[in-house]
């Protein structure tokens, strides 16, 4: 049998792989075994050992379970998941699954909420490609994006009203094709029930309340929670005396900004550009 050695100095992945390889042998099991009670295949359980396969969420917490160790895993999931993202997101991450309302406002780029995978991997190889973060990193992110996207297609989603600066849909990302399937992701995302996406045009001068991308979530119990992020770090931000402007401002945002109806059109309009 071909057995690949393993080096858990080399990357997160490959030290997650090497520890489920250690805990497997300990307790007698081989890869087809162990993937019996955690509901995948041993070829599956070798690509993740072996580094070939990035772990989910779903499958840290199964190999906790399978292996009785604890939450071991899931939490070396969660270290490995956090090293390309911004101190404080995590925690945020959290509040967004189980939220009610999310009240978006960004710049530039379209929301994470709303991108595209091919999008969201443009972003990530660009930042890789600078050095920002490593290859593998920029894996992780663009994963991690689509588990956090999962939210919006839970059996009881939140209500997701979205307002963009028009730069979100002119600045080109990628590709005309990669552009262009962008732009009508945003067209179906509009004509969801539980969504309302509005432009903010420039147009709007200085009029526009919000300048920098703001993030309003309301919980279950109807509290209030915002996220904003500097260029090192993310804050959430739970007093009230704080939280009144800023749903204050987003609610002249949304008034100023165009309807749905005229959000649409102007992202038509911006779809002819692509092929």
């Amino acid at each position: 049998m071909n057995r690949k050695d393993l080096d858990p100095e080399s990357s997160p992945q490959a030290a997650f792989g090497a520890r489920l390889r250690r805990l497997r042998e300990e307790r007698g099991l081989s890869q087809e075994e162990l993937g019996v009670p955690m509901g995948y295949s041993g070829t599956h359980i070798s690509a993740v050992e072996t580094g070939r396969k990035m772990p989910t969420l779903r499958f840290a917490r199964r190999a906790d379970s399978a292996l009785e160790c604890g939450d071991t895993f899931e939490r070396e999931w969660r270290e490995m998941r956090q090293g390309a993202l911004l101190e404080g997101f995590p925690e945020y991450v959290e509040h967004e699954g189980t939220a009610v309302e999310l009240r978006l406002f960004d710049t530039g780029i379209v929301p994470g909420l709303l991108q595209t995978p091919e999008y969201a991997r443009c972003l990530a190889d660009s930042k890789a490609r600078r050095g920002a973060i490593t290859h593998e990193q920029a894996d992780e992110l663009v994963a991690f994006l689509v588990e956090r996207q999962a939210t919006l297609t839970r059996p009881r989603p939140p209500m997701l009203l979205v307002v963009m600066d028009e730069s979100c849909i002119r600045r080109r990302v990628g590709g005309p094709g990669t552009m262009g399937a962008q732009l009508d992701h945003l067209l179906e995302f509009a004509q969801r029930p539980n969504t309302v996406l509005q432009i903010a045009p420039f147009e709007m001068g200085e009029h526009r309340a919000l300048y920098l991308p703001t993030n309003l979530l309301t919980m279950p119990d109807m509290t209030v929670i915002a996220y904003a992020e500097s260029q090192m770090r993310g804050y959430l931000e739970r007093d009230p005396s704080t939280l009144l402007p800023l749903l204050t401002a987003y609610h002249q945002l949304q008034a100023e900004a165009l309807s749905q109806s005229a959000t649409v059109e102007l992202i038509r309009e911006a779809r002819k550009g692509y092929p």
